[in-house]
């Protein structure tokens, strides 16, 4: 092999380590942004307070929030823990969690799932849910809006679901509060 054909192969080996190693970037950067592992690693804490409430008379007392279903959190897929509540709060329904403590993750969320109780991922997709919304803080308290369309005679556990992979985090059973 001549001089000139020596070059000729080592400058395809070297392209050829460039393309592989672009690729190699390339598929790296994919698979954070798919599995986000830095989150793993950072809590987010969220401290929101009970939703004001107003008396419907003119008077400047606040009504009392209607506790109207309660449970507490059991870990599945990561350790969750804290408690649970639905209230009635002037004229719509509150989930609050409280004391709340789970995994952080990519696009997690919180559904009120059709079911008594959920202990797997299969239960959640086949038993239906409403989806509350993102997951705000993976620590402390906070609030999410409860649609009036939910009937929680039918809608009896809270999840915390990692939408990106299917994963039931931990689920809070409710019991209606007479």
């Amino acid at each position: 092999m001549s001089a000139s054909e020596r070059k000729a192969v080592k400058r395809r080996n070297q392209m050829k380590k460039k393309v592989w190693i672009g690729i190699g970037l390339v598929v790296a950067a994919i698979a954070w942004y798919a599995f986000r592992p830095e989150l793993l690693f950072v809590n987010k804490s969220v401290s929101e307070s009970f939703p004001s409430t107003v008396a419907a008379n003119t008077s400047d007392s606040a009504a009392s929030p209607k506790p109207l279903a309660s449970g507490q959190f059991k870990g599945y897929a990561h350790e969750t823990q804290g408690n649970a509540g639905i209230y009635g709060v002037n004229s719509k329904r509150v989930l609050r969690l409280t004391d709340f403590k789970t995994s952080n993750g990519p696009d997690v969320h919180v559904y009120l799932v059709a079911a008594p109780d959920v202990k797997d991922d299969a239960t959640v997709k086949k038993a239906g849910f409403i989806d509350l919304g993102s997951m705000k803080g993976n620590m402390g308290d906070q609030n999410y809006d409860v649609p009036e369309s939910a009937d929680l005679r039918k809608y009896q556990a809270v999840t915390i679901w990692c939408a990106r992979f299917n994963v039931n985090f931990g689920t809070a059973p409710l019991t209606a509060n007479n």
